[in-house]
């Protein structure tokens, strides 16, 4: 049976992308698979695989049709989170496509792989 597995990043510096997505997300390194080019990074709990960095040496894509969103539930958090993730590397990005009332920022981790904090806030209400 055939069945999604974990998003992978690839990243230029492991250690670096180890060390900004271990604290972006509260993720925990793991010996599963490491070697000196792949890190798994799994949940603190041990409820299974997170994320996976592979070290690629091809470039970022400056508009990646696939991307990570990272959820808040307010706009306060939204900011927070924000201001948070560039203290740890992350870095603004000038996103010329954003819609006029957005709910979302687009970042670039340290190795300039774009991901966005998305506000919950705005998204329609389920049935």
């Amino acid at each position: 049976m055939l069945r999604l597995g974990t998003p992978v990043i690839g990243v230029t510096d492991l250690d670096r992308a180890t060390a900004f997505w271990t604290q972006a997300l509260n993720l925990v390194a793991t010996q599963e698979w490491r070697s000196d080019t792949w890190q798994t990074l799994d949940y603190p709990d041990g409820s299974g695989r997170a994320l996976g960095l592979l070290r690629s040496e091809s470039r970022p894509e400056p508009r990646p049709r696939l991307h990570l969103d990272l959820y808040v539930d307010t706009a306060r958090e939204q900011q927070a989170e924000v201001e948070r993730l560039i203290s740890l590397g992350a870095q603004a990005v000038d996103w010329d496509l954003y819609p006029s009332e957005p709910d979302f920022v687009v970042l670039a981790d340290p190795d300039g792989n774009i991901f966005c904090v998305v506000d919950l806030s705005h998204a329609p209400s389920r049935p």
